[in-house]
């Protein structure tokens, strides 16, 4: 078989050497229940602590201000549903966006069913939230705004200071979905007026089935799984020592390298999409063009279907997406790609192209030679 050429790192990413180093010990030598007092359970509940540091000062929080679950999703949840729960004396309207991942708007639907009201914001082409239209929907009744860091399909970045400064100025709080942009951005929680921030380790080269979730000191939310204590009495189930071992260590690398990474993201991202622009006729960029994650290129090829493509790259050995991993197996067109205003046959022919540190130049060239072959065979059938 040919190599493997993977341009689908916002689906997931493999897990650094570095990192499953560190995590293998916790789960045949020092595999103590981080609950238990005798050594080896000593050894859990330190090593879960220093990684509880490590995302912290990734993000310029406070230690006891970070909780592990089980993954981006979980997170979404838990700051959602925990707020909305705790604080509906206060009032029962949460703002988002119509671009959100599924697990926040299908979280916000399930709150709906429950008496509480919900704003989804419009995006314009480039798939920006318009700060007016967020500050014109505020209410008395408004205790959330959860708006996502970075797109997962058309990497467009939110005004996410202006964001915060929003709801900081009227008293609500401000839940971010930062699963795509950790690692890819500087993030700064005090500096941006972020009360919560999503993350999943496997996004940044870390393990998949371990999540952080940033929440402010002093804000009130309730735990939305029941048994025990752990994570502070907010997230109950005897925490995954490696997995969390894992999260600190990758997110750690990600900021060490950070520059250097982002710029080869960035140098591969604006290559690509030129290279497919020059080479190849009807074609669309979706998202903004350089307010965007460095590594993701969303095009659209007209006159295609997207699945056909995938299938034909894959069989070239190359992986990409036609949009969320969270979405596929969909017969409906992208709801990312729909809400910035594309037709439904323009939609359904895109792909997502994210790049990667193993990605090279040549991958590239390589992937546009078979996406200009590929492209015109399928118009002409």
């Amino acid at each position: 078989m040919e190599k493997i050429r993977y341009f689908d790192h916002a689906a997931t990413t493999a897990t650094k050497e570095e990192v499953l180093k560190e995590m293998l010990p916790y789960f045949s030598i020092n595999y103590g229940n981080a609950s238990s007092i005798y050594s080896i359970g000593r050894k859990s509940k330190k090593a879960i602590e220093e990684a509880r540091e490590k995302v912290a000062k990734a993000i310029n929080a406070n230690n006891k201000e970070i909780y592990f679950t089980a993954c981006g999703s979980e997170s979404d949840n838990l700051a959602i549903k925990g707020v909305a729960y705790a604080n509906k004396e206060k009032g029962n309207h949460i703002i988002t966006t119509k671009i959100e991942h599924p697990a926040v708007l299908n979280t916000c639907k399930t709150l709906e069913k429950q008496g509480f009201k919900v704003t989804y914001l419009n995006v314009n082409k480039d798939g920006l939230i318009s700060l007016d239209e967020l500050t014109d929907s505020i209410t008395d009744k408004t205790i959330l705004i959860s708006i996502m860091y970075a797109n997962n399909e058309i990497g467009t970045l939110q005004p996410i200071k202006e964001i915060g400064a929003i709801a900081k100025a009227h008293n609500i709080y401000f839940h971010t979905d930062a699963v795509q942009a950790v690692g890819n951005v500087k993030i700064d929680v005090k500096e941006q007026n972020i009360d919560m921030l999503s993350m999943s380790a496997h996004k940044f080269y870390g393990p998949k089935g371990v999540g952080a979730l940033y929440v402010k000191n002093g804000i009130n939310f309730e735990r939305i799984q029941d048994g025990g204590h752990q994570e502070k009495n907010k997230r109950a189930g005897t925490e995954n020592v490696a997995g969390i071992v894992g999260i600190g260590k990758a997110i750690e690398l990600s900021y060490a390298n950070f520059e250097e990474y982002n710029k080869k993201l960035t140098m591969l991202r604006d290559y690509y999409i030129s290279q497919v622009e020059q080479k190849i006729p009807n074609v669309q960029l979706n998202g903004h063009r350089t307010m965007r994650l460095p590594g993701n290129a969303n095009i659209s090829f007209k006159s295609i279907e997207g699945d056909a493509l995938l299938l034909n790259l894959d069989s070239k050995g190359i992986c990409a997406s036609a949009g969320s991993a969270c979405t596929s197996g969909s017969l409906n067109p992208s709801h990312v790609l729909i809400a910035i205003g594309l037709p439904h046959e323009i939609a359904q022919g895109s792909l997502r192209v994210t790049f990667g540190e193993e990605n090279t130049k040549e991958d590239v060239d390589y992937l546009v030679e078979n996406l200009v072959e590929l492209v015109d065979n399928l118009r002409k059938k």
